[in-house]
């Protein structure tokens, strides 16, 4: 049933607009329009808790002041490794290499020891020690391994117990570890000279390859003397009456005794 008002209807009390009015005959053609009512109620509903769910998390309302918090964590880690993190006054230098200024000086600091009245020559020695290792006592000692300390090669069958001798005294002396090393045929030369020295700064070492002998040549008796920064110098074929106490001074003011 249609109502159709027709013409120029009068307003009613409550002042609405006329209007058209479908009164369907049958109740139930309006399930379409009570259906489309619900899924609509159910979509707000949807919508309404999708708002309580993610709408803390949205716009500015969250984001801002966790992005400004993480910036100010970010900056206060930073000023406090700033301000904690070690720090080196001095230059590092890879592993395995040496300052050349460093190296020279050191050098210099022997020659000129070396050059004084009556002192035993004692020449540098460019490179460094053999990558190799020397036995002392039951212990393996590596050379490159060696700062501030002296090898004193002794050939096998030497007649140089005496340079021996006077080199174990005045390496004991300037407080210089001193190692005499000798090829297994002559060990238990050296063993004696150092168990009658110092033991604090003397030890027997067994160059079981002779290394050390290939490398420096062995004319007598050959000091080979290693300083602070692994420098090298030489003093070759020594007598009795050596004198390299201002040589061996020289290498390390406060020297360590010797390994062992």
């Amino acid at each position: 049933m249609r109502v159709n008002l027709g013409g120029e209807p009068e307003r009613d009390d409550s002042g609405l607009p006329p209007v058209d009015i479908e009164i369907p005959d049958d109740a139930r053609e309006l399930d379409r329009d009570v259906q489309a009512y619900y899924r609509e109620l159910r979509a707000r509903r949807r919508r309404q808790r999708r708002l309580r769910l993610y709408g803390p998390l949205g716009g500015d309302g969250v984001v801002l002041p966790l992005f400004a918090a993480c910036l100010v964590v970010a900056l206060i880690a930073g000023t406090l490794l700033t301000v904690f993190a070690p720090r080196s006054d001095f230059p590092i230098s890879a592993p395995g290499t040496r300052s050349s200024s460093s190296a020279s000086s050191s050098a210099s600091a022997s020659a000129s020891a070396s050059s004084a009245a009556g002192a035993t020559p004692v020449s540098p020695v460019s490179g460094r020690l053999p990558a190799a290792a020397i036995a002392v006592g039951h212990d393996q000692v590596q050379l490159r391994a060696l700062r501030s300390s002296v090898l004193a090669l002794v050939p096998a069958r030497c007649a140089c117990t005496a340079a021996v001798s006077a080199l174990a005294g005045q390496a004991a002396s300037a407080r210089v570890p001193l190692y005499l090393v000798a090829a297994p045929a002559g060990l238990a030369q050296v063993q004696k000279i150092a168990a009658a020295a110092d033991h604090r700064y003397v030890r027997a070492a067994e160059d079981a390859r002779n290394v050390l002998g290939r490398a420096y040549g062995q004319s007598g008796l050959t000091a080979v003397l290693v300083g602070p920064d692994g420098s090298l110098s030489k003093a070759a074929d020594l007598p009795p009456d050596l004198r390299l106490t201002g040589a061996l001074s020289a290498l390390a003011p406060a020297a360590s005794p010797a390994a062992g």
